[in-house]
C-alpha cells in the first residue's frame, strides 16, 4: 500500500493545478515534483491520476531534484519557421538596397523610421525584373513584413505642412515690402 497524504478537498486539488497551470519549464517540474512527494507519496503516476499532470514530467522534475540538473529543451531552435532574411540573406540585402533608393525621413524627424513610397507589390515585379527567380522571392505580404523588421514603413509620406502666418510677420513683411516700393 503506497503511503500518501491526499489533498482533503477537491478546491485543494483544483488549487494545486491551477498554481501549476501558472507556471512554466523548470519552475513547473519543480513544483510538481514536490507536490507529489508531498500528497502522492513520490509516485508520478498517482500524482497523474490525482493532479492530472503528465506523469512523464513529474519524473523529470523529481530528476532535477535529484540531481540537482535543470533539463533545457531546444524547442526554440529546432522548431517553427526562420525569417525569410535569415534563410536567403543575399536576396535580403537587394532588398535593402532597393529600399533606401526609394527611402527618405519622416518630415517631422522625430523618429528613426524611414518612410517609402515603394510598395511591396513594386519591389517584387522590380525584383522580377533583375532576374530573382520566384522561389527566392517572398510574397507580397512577407515582403512587406521584411521591410517593416528592416526599418521601412510602407506608406504614403507626409509632405511637411507650411506654417501659418503669424500677424507679427505679416506687419514686418508689409514694412520691408513699403520700404522696397517707395523711392
Amino acid at each position: 500500500m503506497l503511503a500518501f497524504r491526499q489533498p482533503r478537498s477537491a478546491s485543494q486539488r483544483a488549487d494545486l493545478r491551477l498554481a501549476a497551470s501558472k507556471m512554466s519549464g523548470p519552475k513547473r517540474r519543480a513544483f510538481e515534483a514536490e507536490m507529489t512527494l508531498k500528497y502522492g507519496g513520490g509516485n508520478p503516476v498517482l500524482a497523474a491520476t490525482l493532479f492530472g499532470w503528465g506523469r512523464q514530467t513529474v519524473e523529470v522534475g523529481r530528476a532535477e531534484r535529484r540531481t540537482g540538473i535543470i533539463c533545457l529543451g531546444a524547442h526554440a531552435a529546432f522548431s517553427g519557421r526562420h525569417r525569410w532574411e535569415d534563410t536567403h540573406p543575399e536576396v535580403a540585402a537587394a532588398l535593402r538596397r532597393l529600399a533606401e533608393a526609394h527611402a527618405q525621413q519622416a518630415p517631422t524627424f522625430r523618429t528613426t523610421w524611414a518612410y517609402t513610397r515603394l510598395t511591396a507589390k513594386a519591389a517584387w515585379a522590380a525584383w522580377r525584373a533583375q532576374g530573382y527567380r520566384e522561389d527566392q522571392l517572398p510574397s507580397p505580404a512577407t515582403m512587406a513584413e521584411v521591410l517593416n523588421r528592416m526599418g521601412f514603413r510602407l506608406r504614403k509620406v507626409v509632405k511637411a505642412q507650411p506654417q501659418k502666418k503669424i500677424a507679427a510677420t505679416e506687419a514686418i513683411c508689409a514694412h520691408i515690402e513699403k520700404k522696397t516700393t517707395t523711392p
